[in-house]
């Protein structure tokens, strides 16, 4: 564990204290003009670190939730995460937490998102079963304190604070003594692979087990927030999604039964509870009464995306932090989020996934996204290494087995985008042929 000279400079400030702003990985002290100390804190390194990352560039070319390349408005994976670290800086700000650690982990939180999103990483986690599994968020950890070039050995050699919170799920995954989900969250989720049990545990010291800290549990729901409010706006452009279609009742309950089956626990919201909430929230004053696409409608709709996420973010700010509450940081309290405004984000899901991802064709089109990660899973591991980028060669060559030359081929396919993912396929399967 090292404390970089610019970094010791801010120990205990904010409440923050030297071990959250340890890194990894020791480095010589930064240097600015010729004098000792850069002038920056610790964590403003970490945003820098993670803005000029190659994982961060490679999500302009990953879905977000409209396909790549189908028009030029849709959000992509980098531009989702950057609205996320703006919602999660200000949220955390507000709370007390450091504005740029919330930016970093914001920032960092879907490098680890295959090519097609949500399918690719279920084509991913097939491929991986006997080396460990795949997981988006576990490949984020991945990337950032392993294979990101920026020390060798250390990823990005972020601070401890930071790498803590980009912890979604902070427990192990499969393989690992340790790998025991806790009750409430979701199967099959975990924020470290088994082979990075040692950094993680690194990471977790003096943590309390499967909690996370506030700034993981603000950058959470930043994401949701984000992620909710602006694939309704993507799919209101893309014509996926109509007020009109919003306002018949039997469109809300259709909706309303997804979300209850997709994004509520069941044993604790009811389908009356849903509608009730959904109805309620159409009835605000926000709403645009038609989309036309022109440009007054679609001030309209921008006015809508910052009416909700400040309704949403707005709620749990008060709910965390009330008014003359001392400052927030770490895990001095939880992220407190009002059941309304929790079943309302649930609910804007809902409409996305019914509109958007339900849509006919969608499941033939996954189909398809998942045999071209297969096949090139298949050939690259045949022709391995040179099947493989030079920064993956040599670890596949030093590979100590099968199970883990298979990891850095996992590595390796989870780093393309949906574009080049597809042009890889047409190489490969052309120079096979």
């Amino acid at each position: 564990m090292t404390v970089a000279a610019d970094d010791a400079t801010v120990a205990g400030d904010g409440g923050y204290d030297s071990q959250a702003i340890a890194r990894w990985a020791e480095e010589p002290p930064k240097r600015a003009n010729g004098a000792s100390g850069s002038g920056r804190g610790p964590f403003l390194r970490d945003r820098a670190r993670v803005l000029h990352s190659s994982a961060l560039r490679r999500l302009a070319g990953k879905t977000q939730v409209v396909e790549v390349g189908s028009s030029d408005f849709p959000r992509t994976r980098l531009t989702h995460s950057l609205e996320c670290a703006q919602i999660g800086r200000e949220l955390g700000a507000a709370l007390g937490c450091d504005p740029d650690l919330v930016d970093a982990a914001c920032l960092a939180h879907d490098l680890g998102h295959p090519p097609f999103g949500h399918n690719g990483e279920a084509a991913l986690a097939g491929l991986a079963a006997d080396c460990g599994g795949f997981e988006g968020n576990a490949q984020s950890l991945r990337l950032i304190t392993r294979l990101e070039a920026k020390v060798p050995g250390a990823g990005l050699n972020l601070t401890r604070a930071t790498l803590d919170a980009t912890l979604k799920y902070p427990w192990l995954g499969p393989g690992s003594d340790e790998a025991d989900t806790p009750r409430g969250h979701p199967p099959g989720k975990y924020g470290a692979y088994a082979d990075d049990a040692t950094v993680f545990g690194w990471i977790r010291s003096g943590a309390p087990p499967g909690q996370s800290c506030l700034e993981a549990q603000v950058m959470d729901w930043a994401d949701d927030v984000a992620y909710s409010v602006h694939d309704l706006e993507d799919g209101l452009h893309a014509g996926l999604v109509t007020l009109q279609e919003l306002r018949d009742p039997v469109e809300r309950q259709t909706v309303a039964e997804l979300t209850l089956s997709a994004y509520c626990p069941p044993d604790s919201t009811s389908l009356s509870e849903l509608t009730e909430v959904f109805a309620r929230l159409l009835e605000l004053d926000c709403w645009p009464r038609d989309f036309d696409g022109s440009l007054a409608a679609s001030a309209a709709v921008k006015s809508l995306t910052s009416v909700l996420i400040g309704r949403l973010c707005g709620a749990a700010q008060h709910a965390t932090r009330p008014e003359g509450h001392p400052p927030l940081t770490r895990y001095a309290a939880g992220l407190v989020i009002p059941r309304r405004q929790r079943l309302e984000c649930a609910l804007l899901k809902g409409v996305t996934a019914h509109y958007v991802m339900n849509r006919p064709g969608v499941r033939a089109a996954q189909a398809r996204e998942r045999e071209v990660i297969a096949e090139v899973a298949e050939a690259v591991l045949a022709g391995a290494p040179v099947t493989l980028e030079m920064l993956f060669r040599h670890e596949f060559e030093s590979a100590p087995d099968d199970r883990a030359g298979m990891r850095v081929v996992i590595d390796q396919i989870a780093s393309l985008t949906d574009t080049s993912a597809m042009a890889w396929h047409h190489r490969l399967h052309a120079a096979g042929t």
